[in-house]
């Protein structure tokens, strides 16, 4: 039994379904993060200071953080303990947090934030999304409100001719000549996976239609069908032809930032996240201003439309049933009415928490992204969004592979689905 099963057998035994045992009140405002997302962490600690220093008396801010990689199973085992700090980074896939909150252990959050007189500092967009991803019910907190597209470099793109790319076949086009002239093409994390799954998400829903997913989920299709396979099958092309350039099996999520930030390649897909490293003059030595933001293209002959943008909440955060008492209704109420201006202020971050004093966008790409949102009139997921625990972790580390050649379309298709079907 894997270290991960394990934990998931002491979760299940100790919630039992009914809560577990109860938790005495908080001393702390004990906060769960990731080590590769800085932005929530900075952002709470500035308000810690200043617009909550009144809950932050009361309750200190406590932060700890773990990789990525290892918070399902870290989640799992302090669930399985009764002991989930006050606010937690929800699991890689919505279906840990959704088993948490069936144990009792998430809390209520929409009767939270309605009883505190909060709830309309909610983006409706951003709580629309939420609750496709949670089964209808809010079970996180939008720190981040994100879509997803292809960030450029505008200099680059400038000097080789280029003009934005419509099509998909315009945009493998692009990448061709910017190979041909010693440029890569992209940068992506492999280490990660997901930048790379996302490719593939993109083109199912630009060539079947916003709803190709959730016909996976629902049993209606299955990955190892060819019409999916196919999308695989462009994203590996892109691999084979080098266009992620060497060893991106082993590129983390911070370097494939950099390499696009500095300038060593041509395009980044990413989320508006990206934003606040963008704004980091430290971090872009590219400049804001080279920058641009352009949707996932069209595929010839597709059911899907460019205006159909990928959009999630990032890692969503979320706060424990039973640490949540009265100091914790302080915070909380605190940051939903200060969280979004002190994040696009400070960090040119992008929430899902509504903007209640005017804040001047760090460059014209946030703007961009900012309208883009606004005006954007349907969204989608991305690949891993409606796949449980296992299957997300087997499509995202099996990525790699897919781009590196040491793994078929085929096969990949086949693993990750054959992961959905034993869950």
């Amino acid at each position: 039994m894997t270290a991960s099963a394990a934990a998931m057998v002491v979760l299940v035994s100790a919630c039992g379904g009914t809560g577990g045992g109860s938790a005495s009140a908080p001393k702390n405002f004990d906060y769960l993060s990731v080590t590769e997302n800085t932005t929530v962490k900075t952002a709470l600690t500035t308000l810690s200071k200043g617009e909550c220093k009144s809950a932050d008396d009361a309750l200190p801010l406590k932060v700890e953080t773990v990789p990525q990689a290892s918070l399902d199973q870290k989640l799992q085992l302090l669930a399985g303990q009764n002991a989930l700090p006050v606010q937690f980074a929800a699991g890689n896939a919505p279906a840990l947090t959704q088993k948490l909150a069936k144990a009792g252990q998430v809390a209520d959050l929409e009767k939270q934030l309605r009883a505190l007189g909060v709830y309309d500092q909610l983006e409706p967009a951003a709580v629309s999304t939420i609750k496709a991803l949670y089964g209808g019910k809010l079970e996180v907190l939008p720190y981040e409100y994100n879509i997803e597209g292809i960030f450029y470099n505008k200099k680059i793109f400038t000097a080789n001719g280029l003009t934005v790319p419509g099509t998909w076949d315009e945009l493998v086009d692009a990448a061709a000549k910017l190979e041909a002239k010693g440029i890569q093409p992209f940068s992506a994390s492999g280490q990660q996976g997901w930048p790379i799954t996302r490719l593939i998400s993109g083109y199912l829903y630009r060539s079947l239609g916003p709803d190709a997913l959730q016909k996976v989920a629902d049993g209606t299709a299955k990955l190892t069908d060819p019409e999916y396979v196919k999308a695989a099958q462009q994203v590996a092309d892109l691999g084979k032809k080098g266009y992620f350039g060497k060893g991106v099996g082993s590129i983390d999520y911070d370097t494939s930032l950099n390499q696009f930030l500095t300038g060593k390649a041509g395009m980044l897909y990413m989320g508006s996240w990206a934003l606040a490293n963008i704004a980091d003059a430290k971090q872009d030595t590219l400049g804001a201003d080279n920058i641009g933001f352009m949707p996932f293209p069209a595929v010839a002959g597709g059911k899907g439309s460019i205006d159909q943008y990928p959009s999630n909440v990032g890692l969503g955060i979320t706060l424990g049933a039973k640490t949540f008492d009265k100091k914790t209704g302080a915070w909380v109420s605190c940051i939903a009415k200060n969280y979004g201006s002190t994040a696009l202020k400070d960090q040119g971050s992008i929430s899902g928490f509504k903007v209640n004093t005017e804040v001047q966008d760090k460059n014209k790409v946030t703007t961009q992204v900012r309208d883009t949102i606004s005006s954007s009139q349907q969204n989608v997921l991305w690949f891993e969004a409606l796949f449980g625990t296992k299957a997300t972790t087997v499509s995202q580390t099996n990525a790699a592979g897919l781009v590196s050649g040491s793994l078929s379309p085929e096969k990949f298709m086949q693993t990750v689905q054959d992961a959905l079907s034993a869950t």
